[in-house]
């Protein structure tokens, strides 16, 4: 049999099927999950039958997830991962702890059950899809907002409740001891050693690498060096009975402070779209019609009274911490759905005889449906509004804009001069900040700017940079410096690229970056508001313009001189009153 044969047909129609659903699901405003999900049961084993096995497609692509759960780990450093702290262990737990037990106790009075076999049915289902939500977080620049914040501290405890899940179940398993089993505890123990193993594997092993690899200059290494990380973290975890993708999130953790962070963001993305796809077909090739069919009613009503259930327990504990209704609700939406890993739990759950086979596909036949609401139910967001005040669900993506021939990234005092310029010279631009309330306070003076964190990639690309002859950075940050620019530069060779400097010392800090100007952003107007103050006060005008333009002269020889020596001390007898010059004498020039 020709099994070469086999894969590339398979692929073909894999493939074929993202292409044409997914770009279908996206015209219609439906996102590309359901897409994905609706290609994979067309083409799956109950329709089509084009591809067999989607369970060897679903373990597969589960490398999607790993892959997902890394790049979102290099989005936060130690820190910013440590002011989390309350929502992840507060927020998360009593999300896992009461939708578990108001879903285990709905399924026992519904089904009629034990309470071994609801339990082992209800637990599963508190937990979200982590590969739903974040990729749509990300994809709308949200991640970083107050509901993306807590959404995903959500989904990271209940990464974390696996392990308590699975020995939840295997302490109510009816089977027969096949071997030894390690207790819970002892796990806990293994997982905790784990990742402090990984976290000084990544400070003092792969940081270094990471240096080395930037020194060869070597972009193939870069990829090798972040899958490395991943697939070697994800198999430790996975070894010790952890969520694999908990090894790949810890790993992204460690290399959020890497200056190479960028660089590994843009090499890996690619790959977890692709898988993720893949993912979502298999799920969708998993669907077993037949149980549908056979009780259309019952797997329907389940599915939606999931749905009810999470978005009311989500929505009051959001508000009892702390978040406004709109908010809280469109955060109790974002997590409605069943997760990928009750397929995992249920698979556990029929092991320990806890439930029987036709019970697993039912149950996943409902996880599958929930899955498939969520778009509609954000959609639904949308059209009610959205969120309002700090948060940012009514705000577009830059994907929705047209292609422009400069991006200015910030919209504050700066950008909006060089956004008006640009347009003034009939220069198509796209506009982008990542403040609300900028972005409003805009739109009210007719002008769209669009949300997101302009310095990421993903984003710009999404923008059109990589068509866009200009990228003009207008942010008020004083630390955007190289490390930012080059991954920048390297992504979009054929755009010129413009910062706007806080200070000299900003300035001194791009000399190395591959950028094709920067302007300190106080510099003309306190050199226009001497020279007005001048004139107003009597100065002989020319005069005053004599004495500018000595300025401008010194304080550039100053600028070349301190960039040549790396210092701000460099220069300094040429600065007018400094106590080792004399003033300029006009007469002498």
């Amino acid at each position: 049999m020709d099994h070469g044969g086999d894969i590339f047909l398979s692929g073909t129609v894999l493939l074929a099927a993202a292409l044409g659903f997914v770009l279908l699901f996206r015209r219609l405003g439906l996102g590309a999950v359901l897409g994905y999900l609706v290609g994979g049961i067309i083409i799956g084993p109950e329709v089509l039958q084009l591809v067999a096995d989607p369970e060897l497609i679903v373990s597969f692509a589960e490398i999607g997830i790993v892959l997902l759960l890394f790049l979102v780990g290099l989005e936060l450093a130690p820190q910013r991962l440590w002011q989390l702290k309350r929502d992840i262990f507060g927020l998360g737990l009593s999300q896992v702890a009461l939708c578990g037990v108001a879903l285990a106790v709905f399924v026992y009075f519904v089904t009629g059950s034990s309470w071994g076999a609801a339990l082992g049915l209800g637990l599963p289902l508190a937990l979200s899809s982590t590969a739903q939500v974040l990729p749509l977080l990300q994809s709308q620049g949200r991640l970083n907002t107050p509901t993306g914040e807590r959404a995903f501290s959500i989904l990271l405890f209940q990464d974390l409740s696996i392990v308590p899940l699975l020995t939840i179940i295997a302490a109510m398993s009816r089977a027969p001891q096949t071997g030894p089993q390690t207790p819970g505890w002892l796990t806990a123990i293994y997982a905790l050693a784990a990742i402090a193993g990984l976290v000084a594997a990544g400070r003092y092993g792969l940081a270094p690498l990471l240096k080395l690899i930037g020194k060869v200059a070597e972009r193939e290494l870069f990829i090798v060096a972040g899958l490395f990380a991943v697939f070697g973290s994800a198999a430790l975890m996975h070894s010790i009975g952890i969520s694999a993708a908990l090894g790949a999130f810890v790993a992204g953790v460690m290399l959020a402070d890497s200056p190479f962070r960028h660089e590994l963001e843009a090499d890996i993305d690619p790959f977890r779209s692709i898988l993720l796809g893949l993912f979502f077909l298999g799920v969708g090739m998993m669907l077993d019609l037949g149980v549908i069919l056979a009780d259309p009613m019952f797997i329907v009503t389940m599915a939606l009274a999931l749905v009810a259930i999470k978005v009311a327990i989500i929505f009051g504990l959001a508000k009892a911490f702390g978040m406004e209704n709109r908010a809280a609700f469109v955060l109790g939406l974002l997590l409605s759905q069943g997760g990928e890993f009750a397929f995992v739990l249920f698979a556990e759950a029929q092991a320990a005889l806890l439930i029987a086979p036709e019970a697993a596909s039912r149950f996943g036949a409902i996880v599958t449906l929930s899955m498939a609401t969520t778009p509609f139910l954000m959609l639904a967001t949308r059209l009610f509004g959205g969120v309002r005040g700090s948060c940012t669900e009514d705000m577009d993506d830059p994907e929705l804009a047209r292609q422009s021939s400069a991006i200015v990234i910030g919209h504050g005092r700066f950008g909006q001069a060089v956004a008006q310029i640009f347009a003034g010279a009939n220069i198509s631009v796209t506009l982008i900040d990542i403040n609300p309330d900028q972005i409003r306070l805009s739109g009210e003076f007719g002008r769209k700017v669009f949300y997101g964190d302009g310095t990421r990639i993903d984003l710009l690309r999404r923008a059109g940079a990589e068509q866009a002859s200009a990228l003009l950075f207008c942010m008020d940050d004083k630390d955007f410096g190289p490390d930012q620019i080059a991954p920048v530069a390297h992504a979009f060779p054929e755009a010129q690229i413009f910062v706007r400097a806080n200070d000299r010392r900003q300035l001194l800090a791009l000399k190395h970056a591959p950028i094709a100007a920067a302007q300190r952003e106080l510099f003309e107007s306190s050199v226009k508001l001497a020279h007005t103050a001048l004139l107003r006060t009597g100065i002989d005008p020319i005069l005053a313009d004599r004495v500018v333009e000595e300025f401008r002269k010194r304080d550039c020889e100053r600028l070349e001189l301190q960039m040549e020596q790396g210092s701000m001390h460099a220069g300094k007898h040429l600065s007018f009153g400094a106590l080792d010059s004399q003033a300029f004498d006009p007469e002498i020039g």
